[in-house]
């Protein structure tokens, strides 16, 4: 399955969705490709949008590696045996670069308001794909302390085991395709364009609810 852009994605990922309509949900999205998912999903289902804010934790030798993730609100995945190869003082130091990281974008985002509670709601966590899976579980970790009635994870493509690892941290996982060659999020787009902050900030501008 190959989506045209992270909208056409939305919008087939918020048909898969539409069972959750009536369960109050509220749409949480990774930054910043995930927003444009999430504004598709969130218009469809008449929901409110936020977004939640991940960022990898890198390896020294591999910037594009994620060794875990850490998330707004102290919340963390780290994977055990790399963190033992790369040693605690860097992996200091990387975790605290990514919440400086994490405040300044939230600060971005949401003028550096919390989240709120969810209590009584759905929360759909979206991402516009995954590889590791690492940060988009630190998402959900973050997410689930926030109270949620359900969680739920919403994401185009992933790979067989990344839906496995998604599964352990959410109450229901929904994923159009698990293709099992897998190199990277972008070869499943024809557009694939990177998102700026300027959109980020405004599509959660924009009305909740453009068709009403």
């Amino acid at each position: 399955m190959v989506f045209k852009d992270r909208r056409d994605a939305g919008r087939r990922l918020a048909a898969a969705l539409e069972h959750l309509r009536t369960r109050h949900p509220f749409v949480l999205a990774i930054p910043r490709g995930g927003v444009v998912v999430g504004r598709e999903i969130a218009a469809s289902l008449q929901a409110p949008m936020d977004v939640i804010v991940p960022r990898k934790v890198r390896a020294p030798y591999n910037p594009e590696l994620a060794i875990g993730a850490v998330a707004e609100g102290g919340a963390a995945f780290i994977d055990q045996d790399f963190a033992r190869e790369v040693g605690s003082e860097y992996l200091e130091r990387e975790i605290a670069l990514q919440r400086a990281e994490i405040a300044r974008r939230v600060q971005v985002y949401r003028g550096g308001r919390a989240l709120p509670s969810l209590t009584g709601y759905t929360a759909i966590v979206v991402d516009d794909g995954i590889a590791t899976g690492a940060t988009i579980i630190a998402a959900l970790r973050a997410v689930r302390t926030l109270g949620p009635d359900r969680l739920v994870a919403a994401v185009p493509v992933a790979p067989p085991e990344g839906v496995a690892h998604l599964a352990r941290n959410a109450d229901e996982v929904v994923c159009l395709s698990t293709p099992a060659f897998f190199h990277a999020v972008g070869q499943f787009y024809e557009d694939f364009t990177q998102v700026d902050d300027t959109e980020v900030v405004a599509l959660l501008a924009a009305p909740p609810h453009p068709e009403a």
